[in-house]
């Protein structure tokens, strides 16, 4: 135990090349700087890597399971890890360094960050490469690094049995990778208990890279707090702004599909490769469309009210599998994106995906692209091997997902990202290319939502819905993704203050809101120092030329599309607003003297 109160003072070092393990004292002014997850994530990888350039595959880029200083402590929603490491799909317009990449970080739920405080940790750092397939267990202070190689190219459903069998022991909670993973795919993801995924920004495939399979952690102990009266009255106050919030009622009902029809109704959805904003069948594969037929049990993350997550049984051709969602970002990105209304089909895909180990954001976006170019004529049915890839096309979107997934064929092109797939098509295909630094966007269109694209732009990881429409909501999500809390209850204005009082009363350091902002502004500005030092500059920070020229032509926002002066505007402003230089994007000395920063 540190010295330190809410934390254990230690990350986990396992080096794969040499097979050694070891505790490495976290120095306390890195956790009252930096707290936990993805910010103390983000120190760790700055001080690792020293120099720009650091191949994302390499043994040198370390791959880090992060969770903050409220997780493994009873607090509602304090479930999340962040998966932080150097991105392996994104890259700069120019850079001095070929590897030169941004930052990469992929938040996951469920009950593996808070096994590992449990255990004794503030976090797991991989760094080396084994020399075979393996997979490590961590049994509180024991450490083991075993053979997989027998489980190679098993998919995540049968693994995260086999690895369970295989232990012995239910207790233990476990990550893998499936065999897009270990096929190396970059937008390849984490998986925990078969359906939850770290999936954005290739996690999977820095996981891969290291001949790693599968990570398996048990723990015997809990952090301690500084003031445990105030503690235990702080949760109290939690529990019941949540247990009283509407937005957790509906949440518990529906889960993030609930948005499925309203983001349509809306005209802020991904629709046909986000060429319009509203799909007119988004009814067939909503959450109210789920909930009658589909889901048979609500789902909740480690000490979650809110239970979002939901699963059930599909039917008909596509029946027999057992799954969860359709979630937004999956109902919306294999659904209206393809324009897919076949809900059976789209749990199939949804499943595969999962199964295989990609991420559903980004393969939802390739397949849509591809399908464009297709309809186009850019393409044709030899180029994909003989699939007729037309829109709304179930089992042709399972049979690219396979491809993507083995790397076979027009798969091995696909598997490299949207932009790979435009610079190989040519004829103005980079238009429709929906992707920022090479990170394809997410489920939430925006000719209709400048600010959504603000976020995209200016997000660390490439495009991330995530991130943050302003800055206020991108520091302070930078801070919910460091201290271990869900973004989703947050929602709920009455737990602003519970949550401040939580965090104070667990680190001994007192967070009003103004304190709490600033770190994640703090860090924030270290991963924009990153990668800046990368070589990323405001000539990255730009959106497909698609949201600017193509109005939607149908439903509420008809017509609607960004100005592009208007939104070259909003960027200088922001710059402005951020302290960093309007034409090179760079972090202001007055700013990182601010934020203490001008040291590192």
């Amino acid at each position: 135990m540190s010295g330190k109160p809410g934390y254990h003072g230690v990350i986990l070092n396992i080096d794969l090349s040499t097979g050694k393990s070891e505790k490495v004292v976290v120095p306390p002014e890195d956790l009252d700087n930096f707290v936990g997850g993805q910010g103390l994530g983000m120190k760790i990888l700055w001080d690792r890597l020293k120099k720009p350039g650091v191949n994302p595959l390499s043994p040198d880029n370390p791959l880090m399971f992060m969770p903050g200083p409220f997780s493994g402590l009873p607090v509602p929603s304090s479930s999340r890890t962040c998966v932080v490491t150097k991105s392996p799909i994104t890259s700069p317009v120019k850079s001095d360094y070929p590897h030169a990449s941004t930052v990469s970080y992929s938040n996951i739920g469920g009950f593996f960050g808070p096994e590992i405080r449990f255990a004794g940790y503030d976090g797991i750092v991989i760094t080396g490469k084994a020399t075979e397939l393996c997979y490590v267990v961590i049994d509180d202070g024991k450490v083991e690094i075993r053979d997989a190689k027998k489980f190679r190219g098993m998919r995540t459903d049968a693994f995260d049995k086999a690895i369970l069998s295989e232990l012995g022991d239910r207790r233990f909670k476990t990550v893998y990778i499936g065999p897009a993973g270990e096929n190396l795919v970059p937008y390849s993801s984490i998986l925990h208990t078969a359906g939850r995924a770290a999936g954005r920004g290739g996690v999977g495939c820095v996981m891969g890279s290291k001949n790693l399979k599968a990570i398996a952690v048990k723990g015997s102990g809990q952090p301690d707090v500084a003031d445990h009266k105030r503690f235990l009255a702080a949760i109290e106050k939690a529990r019941l702004a949540l247990r009283n919030s509407a937005f957790a009622k509906a949440m518990a009902e529906q889960g993030t599909a609930r948005a499925i029809v309203g983001n349509s109704n809306a005209g802020t959805e991904a629709v046909r490769n986000y060429r319009e904003g509203t799909f007119p069948e988004a009814d067939k594969i909503s959450g109210d469309a789920a909930r009658r037929d589909v889901w048979v049990k609500d789902i909740a993350c480690y000490c979650c009210p809110l239970a979002c997550k939901k699963s059930g049984v599909t039917r008909g051709k596509y029946g027999g599998i057992v799954h969860d969602g359709p979630e937004y970002e999956t109902g919306v990105m294999l659904g209206s994106n393809l324009l897919i209304s076949d809900m059976p089909g789209l749990l199939k895909a949804i499943y595969t995906l999962d199964d295989l180990g990609l991420d559903q954001i980004s393969t939802g976006n390739v397949i849509g692209f591809l399908m464009e170019a297709y309809e186009k004529g850019l393409i044709d049915r030899n180029f994909l091997d003989g699939i007729d890839l037309k829109w709304g096309n179930v089992d042709a979107t399972l049979a690219m997902i396979e491809k993507i997934a083995a790397r076979d064929g027009v798969g091995d092109l696909a598997a490299q990202g949207v932009r790979a797939l435009s610079r190989q098509i040519g004829q103005r295909s980079e238009k429709f290319a929906i992707h920022v630094k090479g990170h394809e966007l997410a489920a939430h269109n925006i000719q209709a939502n400048q600010p959504r694209g603000l976020s995209y732009a200016t997000a660390q990881r490439g495009a991330c819905h995530m991130s943050g429409d302003n800055i206020a909501m991108q520091n302070k999500r930078a801070m919910l993704d460091s201290i271990g809390l869900c973004l989703f209850p947050t929602f709920e204005p009455k737990l602003e203050e519970p949550m401040l009082s939580l965090l104070s009363a667990i680190t001994g350091r007192e967070y009003d809101k103004a304190e709490f902002e600033k770190t994640g502004e703090r860090i924030f500005n270290l991963e924009k120092m990153f990668n800046y030092r990368e070589g990323f500059r405001r000539e990255d920070d730009r959106l497909p030329d698609r949201f600017f020229e193509d109005a939607f032509t149908i439903g509420p926002k008809k017509g609607s599309v960004l100005d592009r002066n208007q939104f070259d505007a909003m960027l200088t402003q922001y710059y402005k607003d951020r302290g960093w230089d309007t034409e090179t994007t760079k972090p202001g000395k007055l700013k990182l003297k601010e934020l203490g920063l001008d040291s590192i």
